[in-house]
């Protein structure tokens, strides 16, 4: 009887300059994020990641109740975790999202989504999706009419 070898999975995967895909939702998805106030915070805060954490990010839709943006680690810093970024930033937009809008209950829910990203045809894909998202919500007929969206760093996974 002849034996099947299975091969191995991979304990750990190592990616050059990897791009993460990251969705983020408002805490019970309590739609607070459809503000201007709020979404400055957001992006204030998009804009001080190299500097504060060592993280380019890219582009970004912003909805009412959740977020979606691409990022990096940068490769001339010495970058913090993802994990460590995220609280970081978490943090940090809800002070100031609780200060602009008035609120008092949690901004974010505990957990956040990332996926790192594996190919261009993969961020086409990410991409065509998150832009998408206004357009099936009903918000606006065309994604480029959404005035919650663009980029802070980088336009592309090819930008950086």
């Amino acid at each position: 009887m002849n034996e099947v070898r299975h091969l191995r999975r991979l304990e750990r995967i190592y990616v050059a300059n990897p791009l993460y895909f990251v969705t983020v939702c408002s805490y019970r998805r309590k739609s607070i994020f459809d503000d201007k106030r709020a979404v400055s915070v957001l992006h204030d805060e998009w804009k001080q990641a190299l500097e504060r954490h060592g993280w380019l990010i890219g582009r970004y839709v912003v909805m009412p109740d959740h977020v979606h943006f691409f990022c990096a680690e940068s490769p001339a810093s010495n970058a913090k975790s993802l994990s460590e970024f995220m609280k970081c930033w978490k943090e940090w937009t809800s002070k100031g999202v609780s200060g602009a809008l008035g609120i008092s209950s949690p901004v974010w829910q505990r957990e956040f989504f990332d996926h790192l990203l594996r190919s261009d045809e993969s961020y086409a894909e990410k991409w065509s999706y998150v832009r998408d998202n206004p357009v099936r919500a009903g918000f606006v007929k065309t994604w480029d009419k959404w005035p919650y969206q663009g980029f802070v760093h980088f336009d592309s996974p090819l930008g950086f």
